[in-house]
């Protein structure tokens, strides 16, 4: 068995992916990006980053 199937399961799944619509909402993503309270969230991620790079200098 082999290579064969496996082959043709990766195509189905690439067919899947390139022609599904992933219930993405295109508006509500370029709202998000767009808006101005992303600064604030990259804030709070940034000082979750920095407390963990500080856990890992000890």
């Amino acid at each position: 068995m082999g290579r064969g199937r496996q082959k043709a399961k990766d195509a189905k799944i690439a067919r899947q992916l390139k022609y599904s619509n992933h219930g993405a909402d295109l508006r509500d993503l370029e709202r998000e990006l767009i808006s101005p309270s992303n600064d604030s969230k990259d804030d709070e991620r940034e000082d979750t980053y920095d407390r963990w790079a500080e856990d890992d200098d000890r």
